[in-house]
């Protein structure tokens, strides 16, 4: 704790860990299986491949959405033994996603290490972003399980039409808050719904569509608490810089709320940033005032909770399980992680 009593950086992500810890206790053993499968999966005989793979799991993240799929199938305390391969194959698809994000924004850092795109080349990480998506599809098919690949196939259309969607806006600043629920619905709810959904397959059936609301409730959550992230974070914490989406020109929700109601010269500090293809940190620090001092943050986090509201509401229905209850604690954790 800081002289203030208010918890440090440091000890935030220690009690971050913990409480992922937590969560995830039950369903450990399975966890470990699971990125056998994927290293098992993405471990290649193609030389190239093969040290491409080592490098993504070195880099994987927390294993959240794997997660959840095993918690949703044990919900009911009766999980099914397919649940670790369609979590594999969630995990999979996500690990696609980023590569292919990483590639499209050109980024450098992925977690605080290195990209694909940094280490190999553009080209290269289009391909194994590919190679990732098709062999998950191929796990899918290898179950026999249509209505889980019917699943996960459409959430990753649904993840394919919003970012092509976000790269054809033209005029990033009049991009509106309902254009962000619907891009955000795409890019991150879509594949946490799903996973909940394939959970729900292998051993909670009857509570199917109760966690299909759930997972997409707790996607609109955590991408807000994300976007809230790059705002209040710095490189330390996120292994990228403060304010990397402004420097980008994406136009998240606490942007979208303080344009409302700024001040015209606050708007042409906001429009100049926008205007420049390389704005300074100091310029990008300015905009982060202003949409501080605008109500920005307060009114993502108001939205945000709402969201997590819902997700709460979700699991009412579901029976008092260990799953249930690590559940309601990863609403919790997606709210207050870095915070």
């Amino acid at each position: 704790m800081s002289p203030s009593g208010l918890a440090t950086p440091a000890s935030d992500k220690a009690i971050e860990k913990d409480t992922l810890k937590r969560i995830q206790a039950s369903v450990r053993d399975d966890l470990a299986n699971v990125s056998t499968e994927i290293s098992a999966a993405i471990v290649h005989e193609a030389p190239l491949v093969a040290e491409i793979g080592h490098h993504l799991m070195a880099m994987r993240g927390k294993m959240f959405r794997p997660t959840l799929v095993l918690l949703c199938s044990a919900t009911e305390n009766r999980p099914e033994p397919q649940r670790v391969t369609l979590a594999a194959a969630v995990e999979l698809i996500h690990l696609a996603t980023l590569v292919h994000d990483d590639a499209v924004d050109h980024s450098v850092l992925r977690r605080g290490m290195p990209t694909l795109n940094t280490l190999f080349t553009h080209q290269i990480s289009v391909i194994m972003g590919d190679f990732l998506y098709s062999v998950a599809l191929s796990r899918l098919v290898g179950l026999g399980d249509i209505a889980a690949l019917r699943a996960l196939t459409r959430a990753s259309t649904e993840m394919t039409v919003g970012e092509m969607r976000q790269l054809a806006v033209n005029d990033s600043l009049s991009f509106t808050e309902d254009d962000y629920y619907a891009l955000i619905k795409s890019k991150t709810a879509s594949l946490m719904s799903a996973a909940c959904e394939v959970g729900s397959i292998a051993g909670a059936s009857k509570h199917r569509e109760a966690l299909i609301r759930y997972g997409e409730a707790l996607g609109m959550a955590f991408q807000i608490a994300d976007d809230l992230i790059d705002y209040t974070e710095e490189q330390e914490t996120t292994g990228k810089p403060t304010g990397l989406d402004l420097k980008e020109h994406k136009v998240t929700l606490p942007l979208i709320a303080a344009l409302r109601v700024m001040t015209p010269a606050e708007r042409g500090k906001v429009n100049t940033l926008f205007a420049n293809a390389d704005p300074s940190d100091r310029d990008v620090s300015e905009v982060i005032r202003i949409v501080t001092m605008n109500g920005g943050l307060e009114y993502a986090r108001e939205k945000g909770a709402g969201f997590a509201s819902e997700a709460r509401d979700a699991l009412k229905s579901l029976p008092d399980t260990v799953a249930r209850q690590a559940l309601l604690e990863s609403i919790s954790y997606v709210m207050e992680r870095h915070a």
